[in-house]
């Protein structure tokens, strides 16, 4: 039973946020029979009880004249005075106080702009918004709320209001016949072509026979030849002839090197020999 009950509530809120536009945090607008039930049957906070139910945060709003009419109710009502006294005040611009249903409907107008959910006990006064688009109702039974399911009325208005978004506006229907007018003239300038030019060019000629294929319309492909190695990864080939005129530059340059000892030692002995000579002479 709960869980239909909040598949019903649900249902019932999706409605009126896609048909009509009700937006987070929901607004709640109570008369007095409203709030004086929620103090005699000890449903509190208010707050939390109704965003159970419609399953979103809440803002509960109250009028002057509906306060107004709690207090000349008697002292039997002063716990409901002050539970409105403590709830957010919707402006209602009265300056002479009205009765509450008086009040709350001109509040609500002709189509709710403020998107507020009433929340009220008076059975008349949830006829009377039963046929208006548009207003959510929330009551209570003993230490339950509920939300009334959309009337006949407010389905009938939405479906209405979606076939005529679906339909073309007169300004969408103007730019229609303007683009219609210009894609006729378009086919008026072409329609001097004839179909046989028209076939000429779309169906190409089969009777002709191909006798050459020039260059450019072949289909040229380039043909991958085989590479060399890598020539970084190869190692160098020894030359010969390089070798043999390397080893005879070594020998040379050896050969150089002992000749020039020989010579080196041989001027030295004669340097002494010319010592030894004049030392005799003398």
């Amino acid at each position: 039973m709960r869980f239909t009950k909040q598949k019903r509530h649900r249902k019932a809120v999706r409605f009126f946020t896609s048909c009509f536009g009700f937006r987070e945090p929901f607004k709640v607008l109570c008369d007095g029979t409203f709030v004086h039930h929620l103090i005699a049957n000890g449903i509190a906070p208010a707050d939390t009880a109704l965003t159970n139910i419609l399953g979103a945060p809440v803002k509960i709003f109250t009028t002057r004249c509906v306060v107004a009419e709690l207090k000349s109710l008697g002292s039997s009502y002063s716990d409901s005075v002050d539970a409105a006294r403590s709830l957010m005040v919707a402006r209602c611009d009265h300056e002479k106080r009205k009765s509450a249903i008086a009040c709350i409907t001109e509040v609500i107008g002709e189509k709710n702009t403020e998107h507020f959910f009433v929340a009220t006990q008076d059975a008349e006064l949830r006829k009377k918004f039963q046929q208006i688009p548009g207003v959510p109702l929330v009551y209570a039974l003993r230490n339950a709320l509920f939300l009334e399911r959309p009337s006949a009325f407010q389905q009938e208005f939405a479906k209405a209001a979606e076939e005529e978004r679906s339909r073309m506006t007169e300004l969408e229907m103007k730019m229609l016949k303007l683009k219609k007018k210009k894609v006729a003239n378009d086919e008026g300038r072409n329609s001097s072509e004839t179909e046989e030019q028209i076939l000429e060019t779309l169906i190409p000629r089969t009777d002709v026979k191909m006798t050459r294929i020039d260059k450019a319309d072949k289909a040229q492909f380039k043909q991958k030849r085989a590479k060399g190695p890598n020539p970084l990864s190869c190692k160098k080939k020894k030359q010969q002839g390089n070798t043999d005129t390397a080893s005879q530059k070594m020998r040379s340059q050896v050969r150089s090197q002992e000749g020039d000892g020989d010579n080196s030692a041989r001027n030295r002995k004669r340097k002494r020999s010319r010592k030894n000579k004049t030392s005799t002479e003398s």
